[in-house]
């Protein structure tokens, strides 16, 4: 489509070219993020160039990455769940704005809608109390006639249904590490988010790139790396769904599909 572009930069990090705007989801543009290392190589500067919104769904370290963000600029407007912004605003970034489920912010012809997750919202985890916290969020992204679903960090739940039809998802199907936590998709349940949100594309996202080093070379965790989103596309091929699953190696353009192609 004109005027529409997608690029995965690996982990949930994409940048979204729609309405005029580039748009960055959940930043994380180095070569270590706390204790995980990146498997591939980080995306080079003019990739992440030019961004006018950062979207960060939660506070967990491998979404919410301060040092990435600094590579942005503190200047950058970054739009964090609601509960979120003072934390961010602390630590120097001087454009941070706080959006909770349902509420809508505009940036020249773009809108962004934040939407529900099911996904711990504490920078530390779920276990504990102390500390920043902010419920997760998705985001509902609009322009020109395309609406773009960036997940987040989600579980499956019945409410998806509402935010569709849409005409890419952006699906979280693995992580990092050798299994999932609460509170995260698997190939089979984002296969059915996308069926949920009647996604005419999906791109699968949340895999591939991040991983801890001791385990990064074993044999399931050397899977785990590459299989998710393969799976996802057999789930959803399985099912009868009707999504195009875009499958994307972390750093590459999307190839989307012609608008025709998905009427």
């Amino acid at each position: 489509m004109s005027g529409f572009n997608l690029r995965f930069l690996g982990h949930s990090t994409v940048r979204l070219e729609l309405g005029g705007r580039v748009v960055l989801t959940d930043p994380v543009l180095t070569a270590r993020v706390g204790g995980l290392t990146r498997v591939v190589p980080p995306p080079p500067p003019e990739s992440y160039a030019g961004v006018d919104l950062v979207l960060l769904s939660h506070l967990h370290g491998d979404h919410l990455h301060p040092p990435s963000l600094k590579l942005l600029g503190r200047d950058t407007r970054v739009v964090v769940p609601k509960g979120a912004g003072s934390w961010l605003a602390k630590k120097g970034f001087r454009r941070v704005e706080e959006i909770a489920p349902g509420e809508t912010l505009t940036d020249g012809g773009l809108t962004v809608t934040a939407t529900e997750a099911v996904h711990s919202g504490h920078r530390w985890g779920p276990r504990l109390t102390h500390g920043p916290q902010s419920p997760a969020v998705g985001h509902l992204v609009k322009a020109a006639g395309t609406t773009v679903y960036n997940a987040g960090d989600t579980d499956l739940f019945a409410g998806m249904a509402a935010f569709g039809p849409v005409d890419v998802a952006l699906l979280p199907v693995w992580g990092w590490g050798p299994n999932l936590g609460p509170g995260h998709l698997d190939p089979a349940r984002a296969a059915k988010a996308a069926e949920l949100v009647r996604a005419r594309a999906a791109v699968p996202v949340h895999w591939g790139t991040l991983a801890v080093p001791g385990l990064r070379r074993t044999a399931r965790m050397r899977r785990l790396l590459a299989d998710p989103p393969r799976v996802f596309a057999a789930e959803v091929r399985k099912h009868g769904i009707a999504t195009e699953v875009l499958f994307t190696e972390p750093g590459a353009e999307v190839v989307l599909p012609a608008r025709e192609d998905r009427a």
